[in-house]
C-alpha cells in the first residue's frame, strides 16, 4: 500500500504497549507506512523491565506471566522467538495455598491436577476437559468484540458457565474448599466482586489457558516481549520513535489512519474539542476500576513455603478459602481496604536465574486496593505471604512499593492504578469505551481507539490492536 502524497505516514500509533504495537504491526504487514510514537524512554508499556531495587536484579514493573501472550492469535504467527522471545514453562502454572499447610497445584496435566482435589476431581475434569478441547475456537470467538462467533455452539456452551458469578458457579459445581479457593483465585484476576455476573468466565478462560496453554515468563523480563514485537515492526518497515509525549491530535504528523493506545480520559484531552459533546459525555462516564498495590522484592533466598508445592509455580494466590477471597474483593469494591487482600504474587526468578545474581532472586507481590487509593498495603500484603511462608520477611534484601497513583504516573493509562484500561463487569465488557458498532472507530474521521478499553479488554493479547487495525485498514 503506497502512502498518499498528501500524508507523511498512512498510519500513526500514539502509544507502544502490546495493542499498540500489535496494531502498528497488522498495518505494516498490510503495506502501510507506520509510525509509533511513545511518550516513555522505552517500548513497551504493560511489558516493561528495570532495576527498581539493586543492581543486578531484573523486576518487571508490570506483567510477568503471559498465558494469553502465549496463545494469542496475533502474537503466535509472528515468530517472535527468532527476535529474541523465549517463554520459559514453570513445571506447574499456578499454586494456592490453604491455611491446612497443603497447597492446589495447578499442573499442566489436568488428570494430574484433579487427583489432588479429592472428591473434586470428577467435577474438575468436567470443569474444564471440554475447554481445554475447544481452547483455540473459544479464545478465538472470545477475545474480541461483540459479533457473530465463529463456533456459535461451543461460545453457546462456554456462555452458560460463563455468564454466572463466579462465587455460584464455585459452589455449584465444587464441593471442596480447595477447589473453591482454587476457581476463586482464578476468578479474582478479574478484579470484580465475585457475586458479579460473568465474573466466573476470567476463572474459567485462566484455568483453560493453565491446562491448554501453560503460564509462562519470559526470559531475561517482560521487556523483551516488548522487544522482540518492536523488532518486528521495524523489521516490516515501522518506524517508532520514544520520549515524544503527545497532548493533542493536533501535534501529531499526518496519517490516514491514527490509532490510540489510550484510554478515554486521554482521549478527551487529546481531541479536545473536536469530539461531539454527546460522545464525549458517554467517554466521561467509562467506568474504571479497583487499583492495585504494587511490591517488588529481592529475596536472599526462595520464598519459604510451609507448602513445598508452591515452588513448583511461578504465580501463587493467596487468599485462603472463597470466602476469604471474595470478601476482600467485595470490600475493595466499597472503597475499604480489606485487612486480608486476595495477593498474587510471581517468583519468576525461579525458573528464570537471569532475573537475578546466582543464590538470590526477585519475587513481586500485589493486591487490589480502591481506586486511586493512597493506603501503603506493605504490612498487611507481608503478613499474608507470612501465613503461608513463614519466615519471608527475613528474607528481604530490598523491596520497592507502588501505589496506583505511581503506578498512573509510570503509565497514564492506569488511571487510579486500575491495570485494566476500565472496569471489566458485564456492562463493559463488549461496549468499552462507548456502545457503538465497532467500539474501535470515533465519530473523528480517521482516529480510533486500541488500547485495552476496547474489547476485549486488559491481558497481553494484542487483539484489541488487531481489531482496531482491521477497523482502519476497511477505511483504508
Amino acid at each position: 500500500m503506497r502512502t498518499n502524497a498528501h500524508f507523511d505516514y498512512d498510519a500513526v500509533v500514539v502509544g507502544s504497549g502490546p495493542n499498540g504495537l500489535a496494531a502498528a504491526i497488522t498495518l505494516a504487514q498490510a503495506g502501510c507506512s507506520v509510525l509509533v510514537l511513545e511518550a516513555a524512554d522505552a517500548v513497551g508499556g504493560g511489558l516493561r523491565s528495570a532495576e527498581l531495587t539493586l543492581p543486578g536484579f531484573v523486576h518487571d514493573i508490570c506483567s510477568t506471566v503471559h498465558p494469553l501472550g502465549a496463545a494469542s492469535p496475533v502474537f503466535r504467527p509472528l515468530g517472535l522467538e527468532r527476535l529474541g522471545l523465549t517463554f520459559v514453562y514453570p513445571p506447574a502454572p499456578l499454586a494456592h495455598p490453604l491455611d491446612d499447610g497443603q497447597a492446589v497445584l495447578v499442573d499442566a496435566a489436568i488428570e494430574t491436577t484433579a487427583a489432588r482435589l479429592g472428591s473434586d476431581a470428577e467435577a474438575y475434569r468436567r470443569l474444564w476437559s471440554p475447554l481445554i478441547a475447544d481452547s483455540a475456537a473459544l479464545l478465538s470467538d472470545a477475545l474480541g468484540p461483540l459479533r457473530w462467533p465463529a463456533h456459535p455452539l461451543r461460545l453457546a456452551r462456554f456462555g452458560v458457565q460463563a455468564l454466572q458469578p463466579a462465587a455460584t458457579l464455585a459452589r455449584r459445581r465444587l464441593r471442596t474448599t480447595a477447589g473453591q479457593a482454587l476457581f476463586a483465585g482464578l476468578a479474582a484476576h478479574a478484579i470484580l466482586p465475585l457475586e458479579w455476573p460473568a465474573t466466573a468466565a476470567f476463572g474459567l478462560v485462566l484455568g483453560m489457558l493453565a491446562h491448554a496453554v501453560g503460564w509462562p515468563v519470559v526470559r531475561g523480563g517482560s521487556q523483551r516481549f516488548a522487544e522482540a514485537l518492536a523488532a518486528c515492526l521495524r523489521g516490516l518497515g515501522g518506524q517508532i520513535v520514544t520520549g515524544h509525549r503527545v497532548a493533542s491530535l493536533v501535534q501529531l504528523p499526518s496519517a490516514r489512519a491514527t490509532l490510540l493506545d489510550v484510554t478515554p480520559r486521554q482521549f478527551i484531552h487529546m481531541a479536545g474539542d473536536r469530539l461531539p459533546p454527546g460522545y464525549r459525555r458517554r467517554l466521561a462516564r467509562f467506568q474504571y476500576g479497583p487499583g492495585v498495590f504494587k511490591l517488588d522484592y529481592v529475596l536472599d533466598s526462595p520464598v519459604p513455603w510451609r507448602a513445598p508445592e508452591c515452588t513448583a509455580a511461578a504465580t501463587v494466590h493467596i487468599g485462603g478459602s472463597l470466602e476469604e477471597i471474595a470478601l476482600a474483593e467485595r470490600l475493595v469494591w466499597r472503597g475499604q481496604h480489606p485487612e486480608r487482600p486476595f495477593v498474587l504474587l510471581v517468583q519468576p526468578s525461579l525458573f528464570d536465574p537471569t532475573r537475578a545474581p546466582a543464590g538470590k532472586h526477585t519475587v513481586w507481590a500485589y493486591c487490589h486496593v480502591p481506586h486511586g487509593s493512597n493506603e501503603d498495603m506493605t504490612a498487611r500484603v507481608e503478613a499474608q505471604i507470612e501465613r503461608f511462608a513463614p519466615g519471608f520477611r527475613e528474607r528481604i534484601l530490598a523491596r520497592s512499593a507502588r501505589t496506583p497513583a505511581a503506578l498512573e504516573a509510570y503509565n497514564p493509562n492506569y488511571v487510579g492504578g486500575d491495570i485494566n484500561g476500565g472496569a471489566q463487569h458485564w456492562r463493559q465488557l463488549f461496549t468499552r469505551p462507548t456502545a457503538r458498532v465497532s467500539p474501535y472507530t470515533t465519530p473523528l474521521p480517521g482516529v480510533y481507539l486500541c488500547s485495552s478499553s476496547t474489547p476485549p479488554g486488559g491481558g497481553v493479547h494484542g487483539m484489541c490492536g488487531w481489531y482496531a487495525a482491521r477497523a482502519a485498514l476497511r477505511r483504508l
